[in-house]
């Protein structure tokens, strides 16, 4: 699939990350299960563990605005190379995804690669892992 659209949205808000700690611009765009977009950028903060990824900005805002399924996310930070998410994102992703969630991390519109959640987060600890160890209870 081209994902050159959503691409171009996580690097039209990536414009607008609050990086003054880092300078590392980081935006990403998630496109819902009922093809919604949300865009969202990273949010740097002093007490550093206050900082929200951009990842976790857009998908917030999708889950606020009642989009919970990830179709796909993409993320560009650097635009010499790729830019992935990091653990906590991962794992957030995880969360509101299905097995045929892909991800797109890139340079550009048309520099980019694609992977699905099982291969930047094998062995993901899920929602259907609770629902498994309360219905085994």
């Amino acid at each position: 699939m081209d994902y050159s659209f959503l691409i171009k949205e996580a690097l039209e808000i990536r414009e607008k990350a609050y990086v003054p700690y880092s300078k590392f611009k980081v935006g990403a765009a998630v496109l819902t299960r009922d093809d919604k977009i949300f865009a969202g950028c990273n949010i740097e903060n002093a007490s550093f563990g206050a900082t929200n990824c951009a990842e976790r900005t857009a998908i917030f805002k999708a889950v606020s605005e009642g989009s919970t399924e990830i179709k796909a996310i993409a993320v560009v930070g650097d635009l010499n190379d790729y830019t992935y998410p990091c653990g906590i994102c991962r794992q957030v992703i995880a969360e509101f995804s299905q097995e045929d969630t892909e991800i797109i991390v890139a340079k550009n519109e048309t520099e980019y690669k694609i992977f699905k959640l099982k291969d930047i987060l094998p062995g993901a600890f899920t929602k259907n892992d609770i629902y498994k160890e309360n219905n085994n209870a």
